[in-house]
């Protein structure tokens, strides 16, 4: 029986009731066609065996309607799994990701923090001053606040960095760490993970961790190694170097290194290129394998990130059992994005296409690549000319002269020489035992050279060197091209409105209207496209 308004059984009627999503709704036939349609509010009445005189009469007088089905309110709280949001002290599970050397700034994981969401600080590439200065002040602003968390990255090259870092996030009590670029278990992510791993018979499973690590993967292989207990061998080698205490080494052995796994599809930076809904389902069904054979006794949740731009994209996450969603590319167009004006100028006109695969810096000698843009710079074409020669030449003075003279004069805009000097100062700071492999080991410098093209082009992006503008580097995957033309003409599209918690409510909100829209079509009522396409709007 309706309320304040009849059923709606008209296209315009039907987009409006998805959008009140937060609202039960009720699916009914009753009107002049053949197709379902929806009421909102109302009362619900079985006539045959109800005493209320007066709806029987309404009912015979032809006011009422035949009830199919009956869905409650949506929230976007509630799009993945519940506890998510209580392990983590957030409302919505959403995590802004830890697009590296700061872009992820302090500024965008506070905001998230302060609207009940979480993010990281990208702290890949900076220097561990800079990191521990990011980490005072995420402290101090966000005090008694436990929703945020800094970057690890995997440093092969730089395994002594990396430790520095585990120290400093150890010592400084950093609550969440996100591990990312690991294609095996270190001794220093393994002790991030572990160490301060207390008994508590009063918390789910007995086991408090002092920090919660989520474990950034593409592939089940190194998925099973953050799903597994730590290994054993590992677990001896901090214990007797001091790192852990034989309490913290036997309480590892009884939980899964990670119980947050993020599984990373099409995105920007390092990236597989795997479809998400080939990959989320695939190691989804690894993690309850892996918490079977273990007997965990709570849950281990996987997320999703990577190719996440629009409203349809987010939901479609969920959809796929998805506990959490993490976005990176989109949110360097925020306002708090540690990003230049004119890098985040390049990011707002790219399409679906306008990416590329490009060396990275920090796996250069591997071959291991990340997803750049390449509409409005010629990085990644530059960048694979210095790796073509990396693979082809021991040295630099093997370059044919040539092909020298082509990178020093548009590449690098120095001579090898010059080049190798500035390349040497900095090595010399950061870790001088480079400097000296490098001395003894042409092909060795050659490749800290053509590494420093590659990490100053992410640095120009971020300081908006105009003398360079063809040279940015800035990571971005083809989610860039779906929020492009999904904000287009929208309160999004005004880079004063864009921030990285209007994005989020926004993305949040939009995901609920299509998975409200899609429940609605699979109870047989025609939902119209337009309702699978929610448009952004100012959310507080």
């Amino acid at each position: 029986m309706p309320a304040d308004r009849d059923a709606d059984f008209s296209p315009e009627g039907i987009v409006e009731c998805v959008r009140r999503f937060r609202e039960p709704v009720h699916i009914v036939r009753g009107g002049a066609g053949y197709e379902p349609g929806l009421g909102l509010g109302g009362r619900l009445l079985t006539v045959a065996s109800s005493a209320d005189a007066d709806a029987d009469a309404d009912a015979d007088a032809g006011s009422g309607y035949e009830l199919i089905g009956s869905l409650p309110g949506l929230y976007p709280e509630w799009l993945g799994d519940r506890s998510f949001n209580r392990v983590h002290g957030v409302r919505f599970p959403y995590v802004a990701g830890e697009m590296a050397n700061g872009i992820a700034t302090v500024a965008s994981v506070v905001a998230m923090a302060r609207a009940q969401m979480l993010g990281f600080f990208g702290a890949a590439g900076l220097a561990i001053p800079a990191v521990e200065r990011a980490v005072g002040e995420l402290s101090r602003g966000l005090r008694g606040l436990d929703n945020w968390g800094v970057n690890l990255i995997h440093a092969p090259a730089e395994p002594g960095h990396e430790e520095r870092l585990v120290d400093l996030l150890v010592r400084s009590a950093v609550p969440k760490v996100s591990a990312s670029a690991y294609l095996d278990l270190t001794p220093a992510v393994v002790r991030c993970a572990v160490a301060g791993l207390r008994a508590d018979s009063s918390v789910g499973g007995g086991i408090v961790r002092a920090r919660q690590l989520f474990a950034k993967v593409s592939r089940p292989e190194v998925a099973a190694k953050f799903l597994s207990p730590a290994p054993p061998q590992i677990l001896r080698m901090l214990v007797e170097r001091g790192q852990l205490t034989r309490a913290e080494a036997d309480l590892a052995a009884r939980v899964p290194l990670a119980e947050d796994v993020t599984v990373e599809a099409d995105s920007g930076g390092h990236t597989d290129n795997r479809p998400l809904a080939v990959v989320l389902p695939a190691i989804r069904a690894l993690r309850d394998e892996m918490a079977r054979r273990h007997g965990y006794t709570r849950p281990v949740r996987v997320g999703a990130a990577g190719g996440l731009g629009d409203p349809a994209g987010v939901a479609a996450a969920f959809a796929a059992g998805a506990a959490y969603v993490v976005t990176g590319t989109i949110n360097q167009l925020s306002c708090e994005a540690g990003l230049s004006d004119a890098a985040k100028s390049l990011l707002a006109e790219a399409d679906l296409a306008d990416v590329a695969m490009a060396p990275a810096a920090d796996m250069f000698e591997y071959g291991i690549k990340v997803q750049v843009l390449r509409r409005g710079t010629l990085f990644a074409a530059r960048a694979s000319q210095l790796y073509e020669a990396y693979l082809a030449y021991p040295s630099l003075e093997d370059i044919p002269d040539a092909m020298r003279e082509r990178l020093e004069k548009d590449v690098l805009r120095g001579t090898f020489e010059d080049c190798w000097e500035q390349t040497r100062r900095f090595w010399l700071e950061r870790d001088p035992r480079e400097v000296d492999r490098a001395e003894h080991d042409p092909r060795h410098r050659m490749a800290l050279v053509f590494r420093s093209y590659l990490g100053l082009s992410s640095r120009w992006a971020i300081t908006g060197e105009p003398t360079r503008l063809a040279d940015y580097q800035i990571w971005c995957g083809p989610a860039i091209g779906a929020f492009n033309r999904w904000a287009a003409g929208s309160p999004l599209a005004e880079p004063g409105r864009r921030t990285v918690v209007q994005i989020a409510l926004n993305l949040l909100e939009g995901a609920a209207i299509v998975t409200r829209a899609h429940q609605l079509r699979s109870y047989g009522v025609a939902v119209p496209g337009e309702a699978f396409a929610p448009r952004p709007r100012l959310l507080s």
